[in-house]
């Protein structure tokens, strides 16, 4: 590192554990828990949780395979982005603000499309409850469009990092809750006696019902000032001028920036190495001789835990450190985990390796993920379409995630576990190399003073 570079890294306010505990009980912090609680909650409801209760039904596995499709609104939810940046609600928008107003209308549409879905039958209608769970994953995405534009524009920079950390746990509560909690719940409902399907649905009920707590975060937010300021900037111009603005602003404001190129580079990268190796984790650990049940409890209860304790550390790192050295922090550490597996496949079964594994792997993925998003937040500067901008980032981080990805199995086939673990160590080399490209060139100090 240059004397520049470090000298750069001293400037950034050293954060205590106690001073960073402060930043997580700030009134937007937990507002912005409250809402990631709410985006986590509807995933499983449209896919994992949903796929037992059909298969309960009796639909073949055919079938259950083909509703892996009503996720694709996740993936495209950029398209409809420009909306929710540029068109106002009827009255909520009014009451509420700009995106006020939308997240308590998704919340509503989100609440009737998970209902709609609970009085379905998936042994008699599975069409119906492929639409169903279709509005169920586009409200959602719709949701969580929104909710990302309101958390980068309400917090301010010294708070993003506690504000994305609480967002990664309580969307791990959410996701544990419509997955575990629901099952659960169901089976409650069918100890009193009640039908197989009747559970099923006051189980979908209780689900629609908890979304009700994010609705209450949006009702008793603050409107981002960043969000008053674009209102009042587009307020004289047309619905169509505002979302031809929207959409187009979105690639013309971030292609015109200096290195855009290398940025899009580094954001399809950045967590490709999780990607490779998770792709093959599941085979992996089945492959050497675990059950089912064991990679289940290990990865629900540890992995858990460990997933929301590298939020919380990675929100403190982020805190203590610039942008490019949280970046640095976190490229590593999820880079290096993936040794763990390596030791386990020469380890053989063994619980208190497969535990170690798996903690490594969701405490540094964890970690990784909250430096990630902070510099996602920090390249959408504009509140004319934050949610746009965003929706477009997270979109080209997936590729890495879908498409790159697709020949993990291939490679794993071909070198045997051990060494495939280690070659997903080293496709973190290229992202860290496009790193310390952006960072010679002073891209992180157009980012905001703790870049």
């Amino acid at each position: 590192m240059s004397a520049p570079e470090a000298a750069k890294v001293e400037a950034v306010p050293r954060t205590s554990w106690r001073e960073a505990m402060a930043v997580y009980c700030q009134p937007r912090v937990l507002i912005v828990m409250l809402l990631g609680f709410s985006s986590g909650l509807p995933l499983a409801l449209s896919g994992s949780t949903l796929l037992v209760w059909m298969r309960e039904s009796g639909v073949d596995l055919g079938t259950i395979g083909l509703f892996a499709l009503v996720g694709t609104p996740y993936t495209l939810k950029f398209l409809w982005a420009p909306l929710t940046d540029a068109l106002h609600v009827p009255i909520l928008t009014r009451l509420l603000g700009r995106r006020r107003g939308w997240l308590v209308f998704s919340q509503i549409l989100l609440i009737v499309a998970i209902i709609l879905l609970a009085l379905t039958d998936p042994a008699r209608s599975p069409f119906y409850v492929a639409l169903g769970a279709l509005l169920v994953a586009t409200t959602s995405a719709t949701q969580d469009i929104v909710v990302d534009a309101f958390r980068v524009e309400s917090l301010p920079e010294s708070e993003q990092a506690a504000g994305m950390a609480s967002y990664v746990a309580a969307y791990r509560i959410g996701a544990l809750l419509s997955t575990a909690g629901a099952l659960f719940l169901v089976s409650a409902f069918q100890g009193t006696g009640l039908p197989r399907l009747s559970a099923w649905m006051w189980g979908y009920i209780a689900m629609a019902a908890f979304v009700l707590i994010g609705m209450i975060a949006a009702l008793i937010a603050t409107e981002p000032e960043q969000s008053h300021r674009a209102e009042q900037t587009t307020s004289g111009e047309t619905a169509l001028t505002r979302v031809t603005r929207a959409a187009a602003g979105a690639f013309s404001e971030f292609l015109t920036r200096k290195d855009a190129i290398a940025v899009l580079v580094f954001v399809v990268l950045f967590k490709f190495t999780d990607a490779f190796s998770g792709t093959m984790t599941a085979p992996f650990v089945i492959d050497l001789g675990f059950s089912r049940n064991d990679y289940a409890a290990i990865v629900k209860g540890v992995g858990l835990a460990a997933t929301l304790t590298g939020g919380f550390a990675g929100g403190f790192l982020a805190n203590r450190y610039s942008l490019a050295t949280s970046l640095w922090i976190g490229g590593l550490l999820q880079a290096v985990a993936n040794l763990s597996f390596s030791w386990l496949a020469l380890a053989g079964v063994n619980q208190w390796a497969l535990a170690f594994a798996i903690t490594a792997e969701n405490f540094t993925s964890a970690i990784g993920t909250v430096m990630f998003v902070a510099y996602l937040s920090a390249l959408c500067k504009s509140p004319l379409h934050t949610a746009t901008q965003y929706a477009l980032l997270t979109a080209l981080a997936a590729v890495g995630r879908t498409y790159l990805s697709s020949g993990a199995g291939y490679v794993a086939k071909a070198t045997g576990w051990p060494l495939f673990f280690a070659i997903c160590m080293l496709v973190a080399v290229p992202s860290l190399m496009v790193l310390a490209w952006l960072q010679r060139r002073g891209h992180f100090e157009t980012l905001g003073k703790s870049a």
